[in-house]
């Protein structure tokens, strides 16, 4: 009788360790497929242009805010510094863009030094953000 109870509790259990297998698979294939998003580190009030266009290869992203901050990878940049910030992240991808999001209220000297910083840094490819306007 004993042997009976043991049989039934037994072919009652329900064997986890396939579906656990399924969702890990699962887990991998989306980490390895997810596009990372880089950000420059703050929002930026872009001016509006009608001839916008949406870049979707652009590495490297540089902020210029309102009262002249320059943002390059979630953190301030000096922009004496600039220069060096943009040779390192291209360093990772030789084939990156640079993208610059200057604030509307934001001096234009400043944005013609960061294009300089990235031109001397070796980029050939620089974009200027803006929103669509129609």
């Amino acid at each position: 009788m004993r042997k009976r109870r043991n049989r039934n509790k037994a072919e009652s259990e329900v064997n986890l360790t396939p579906m656990l297998d399924v969702v890990f698979i699962m887990l991998i294939f989306f980490i390895v497929t997810a596009s990372f998003v880089k950000e420059a580190g703050i929002e930026i009030n872009r001016p509006g242009a009608s001839t916008a266009t949406r870049k979707e290869k652009g590495n490297i992203l540089i902020a210029i805010t309102d009262t002249n901050q320059v943002w390059m990878d979630r953190r301030q940049v000096d922009p004496r510094a600039l220069r060096a910030n943009i040779e390192r992240m291209r360093a990772e991808n030789p084939q990156g863009a640079v993208i610059i999001q200057a604030d509307v209220k934001s001096q234009n000297g400043l944005l013609v030094k960061v294009m300089d910083a990235a031109k001397l840094a070796g980029v050939e490819s620089i974009s200027l953000a803006a929103e669509v306007v129609q």
